[in-house]
């Protein structure tokens, strides 16, 4: 019996570690790191979220500007990824982004909607601003690493 019991917690471990890691690949160790570029362009939109005398307009403000950033990146990602698809994949990046679009609506009108001045005081912005923002993030991230693999 303990044997057992031991055998399903090491069974739950690996399904649990299994769904949290990411999706790996082995991309083309010459190509261009796209990651380590975005993320020293980005430092000047994190700073600005970050300032200590930010008041909540300024937040919102500065969570604007970044997710225009993340946006223009997304969608400067997204066209070079295409070009290197053939015409049947293309088809089917364009699905998956228009799918993710309703997906990234959906989750913006739920977090508007969800964190509000009145149930979450000034910090609504924060909290809008870092999830709706960390969905772009999160597909354009998404992006990079299926475009390395044609770099």
């Amino acid at each position: 019996m303990n044997n057992t019991h031991t055998l399903y917690q090491s069974l739950l471990l690996i399904a649990v570690s299994l769904m949290f890691n990411s999706a790996c690949a082995i991309d083309n160790p010459d190509a261009p790191d796209l990651i380590s570029k975005f993320k020293e362009n980005e430092k000047v939109h994190l700073k600005a979220i970050e300032n200590p005398a930010n008041g909540t307009r300024d937040t919102i403000r500065a969570y604007h500007a970044y997710k225009i950033f993340l946006d223009k990146e997304l969608n400067k990602t997204y066209t070079l990824l295409k070009s290197k698809l053939s015409p049947e994949h293309q088809k089917e990046l364009k699905t998956s982004q228009l799918h993710w679009i309703k997906f990234r609506d959906a989750e913006f009108e739920f977090i508007n909607n969800n964190w509000d001045r009145p149930t979450f005081g000034t910090s609504f912005a924060i909290s809008r601003g870092d999830y709706s923002s960390a969905i772009i993030k999160n597909r354009l991230m998404q992006l990079f690493h299926y475009l390395a693999n044609y770099l």
